[in-house]
């Protein structure tokens, strides 16, 4: 199983937690209860671990295919304005993730880096309207040849920590991965006005996989 490259420091610290209690369980509580809650760490420790895994995934191939940057269900799909770099009219669909989702993210298409920023901010639920802009996020735009897509990686009320690894003017492959969001959240991404959905409300998606859209 393949962990996310920036999560050995929250794992190893997860099992460093989970042993301290482990010790003092058995070495001040023993009988029984000691070895219930010995096994409750254990799993913990299994969790955390499971939880910062990167999947394998098999990316349909087609230069203008968008598909799935996160696992979860598709919340929004809408016609909205991009404010903070786009400046126009687009698409968006967002995907939440719930806590037992991949959390590793991938890229949802192929292109060259043309944005990036990160803004700290509040940890709202990530399924309300307004976390998309007031919640920490990080933004990054791709050039796809085929126009730009545009994508935010949201935290929500227990993620709190966002991993972004977008480079400017670095050339990416989708289906590979760009980033974890840790404990949560919600990922926007935003098309063309002339972008073929392929997805509707209520969808699962499989990041890398799912077909989110195919651009013009």
């Amino acid at each position: 199983m393949k962990i996310d490259k920036n999560s050995y420091g929250t794992i190893a610290l997860a099992w460093l937690f989970s042993a301290l209690f482990i010790f003092v369980f058995l070495e001040f509580i023993g009988g029984i209860v000691a070895y219930i809650l010995t096994g409750l760490f254990v799993l913990f420790g299994i969790f955390v671990t499971w939880f910062h895994r990167v999947p394998v995934r098999h990316t349909p191939e087609g230069e203008k295919l968008v598909t799935s940057g996160a696992d979860g269900k598709v919340v929004i799909i809408k016609k909205t304005f991009e404010k903070e770099y786009l400046q126009r009219e687009g698409i968006q669909v967002s995907v939440y993730m719930d806590f037992f989702n991949v959390h590793a993210n991938f890229w949802p298409a192929s292109g060259k880096i043309t944005y990036y920023r990160y803004h700290p901010g509040k940890f709202l639920l990530a399924f309300l309207p307004k976390s998309a802009e007031e919640n920490e996020h990080a933004s990054t735009a791709i050039d796809t040849g085929h126009g730009e897509v545009f994508f935010k990686q949201i935290a929500g009320t227990f993620a709190r920590r966002i991993v972004s690894y977008s480079e400017i003017d670095s050339q990416e492959v989708r289906g590979t991965q760009c980033g974890i969001i840790k404990f949560g959240s919600r990922l926007d991404i935003f098309l063309p006005l002339d972008a073929d959905v392929k997805v509707k409300l209520g969808d699962t998606t499989r990041a890398a996989e799912t077909i989110i859209a195919e651009l013009k």
